[in-house]
């Protein structure tokens, strides 16, 4: 009989591309967790609407089901959002059939500088008092940005170090700092291959590849056909929460006012150049999965070849 795995918020960016991913295994039954059912549904996969805010409803349905993992993508930027992923785990605790949950980070595991770090570890102290086997999944920086829209992702745009569409950059430091990127369908399918793994580490690793924005800078180069206007920034100016502005950035302050903003971005950063965004090789995914071959940034970045 199939496990039965519950993503929450997969109807969203990376909890879809999970979603995709678990519907082409044969091994696994999926249903999707939202606040609401979508009218016209993009997947196979059972929707369930969900108030986060009743942990017995939300336990009973994971019992419902026979809900064995619970898989997290929830958006967490607020406390809101927070909440309602902390009920969950007190759900998946309570439903008696869930056993493992991995909870929602999807980057790199934030520090206490982070706005976020109280969000993401009121989470794993929720998890560390109940008896569930938990993981957090650390891939670095997703390299869907850097080819959307000429690439399949599910993300909203975002342009951080390197705006393709509009030919600028604003690299941190020097530009030779390695990150760690992975395409979103290339993390689905390490977090589907790691469903199977017998014992889950407190932190999964997995990467795409390797590289600097400097050879990413290269690649955007290559495919626009024409030198970007490019800035370093200082760690000096970094320090005072400031970055290059880009030129898409502007459009982004209705979301997050540009202090805000640019206090993230300078602190990731920061954390490029301290090299927060790389991922240890040796106890990653991709040594367990050797066969699981990842997309390339040659191959993202090169989409936009011609536009």
């Amino acid at each position: 009989m199939s496990k039965v795995i519950a993503v929450a918020g997969g109807t969203g960016s990376v909890g879809r591309t999970i979603v995709d991913e678990l519907e082409r295994s044969s091994l696994y039954d999926t249903i999707v967790l939202a606040r609401n059912v979508p009218e016209h549904k993009e997947n196979k996969s059972p929707v369930f609407a969900v108030d986060y805010n009743n942990v017995t409803e939300t336990a009973q349905l994971l019992e419902s089901q026979k809900v064995d993992v619970v898989i997290s993508t929830i958006h967490i930027m607020e406390e809101i959002a927070s909440t309602a992923q902390i009920n969950l785990i007190k759900a998946a605790s309570q439903s008696g059939t869930v056993k493992r949950f991995i909870v929602s980070e999807w980057g790199i595991v934030h520090t206490e500088a982070s706005p976020l770090y109280k969000f993401r570890e009121d989470a794993v102290s929720e998890l560390r008092q109940s008896k569930l086997e938990w993981t957090r999944v650390a891939n670095g920086y997703f390299m869907d940005y850097y080819g959307y829209p000429h690439v399949k992702t599910y993300l909203k745009p975002l342009s951080f170090v390197i705006d393709v569409k509009n030919k600028a950059a604003g690299i941190p430091g020097t530009g030779d700092d390695i990150v760690a990127f992975t395409y979103t369908a290339d993390v689905a399918k390490f977090v589907v291959a790691s469903l199977g793994l017998p014992k889950w580490e407190e932190i999964t690793y997995c990467y795409g590849e390797k590289s600097s924005y400097n050879k990413i800078l290269a690649l955007a180069e290559e495919a626009r056909g024409t030198k970007f206007n490019v800035t370093h920034d200082s760690v000096e100016k970094l320090n005072k929460g400031e970055v290059t502005e880009l030129p898409s950035h502007p459009a982004m302050y209705s979301i997050a006012p540009k202090e805000v903003f640019q206090g993230i971005l300078s602190l990731f950063g920061k954390w490029i150049i301290d090299g927060g965004f790389d991922v240890p090789e040796e106890i990653s995914l991709n040594a367990k999965f050797p066969d699981i071959k990842t997309t390339k940034l040659s191959e993202i970045v090169g989409a936009w070849k011609g536009h």
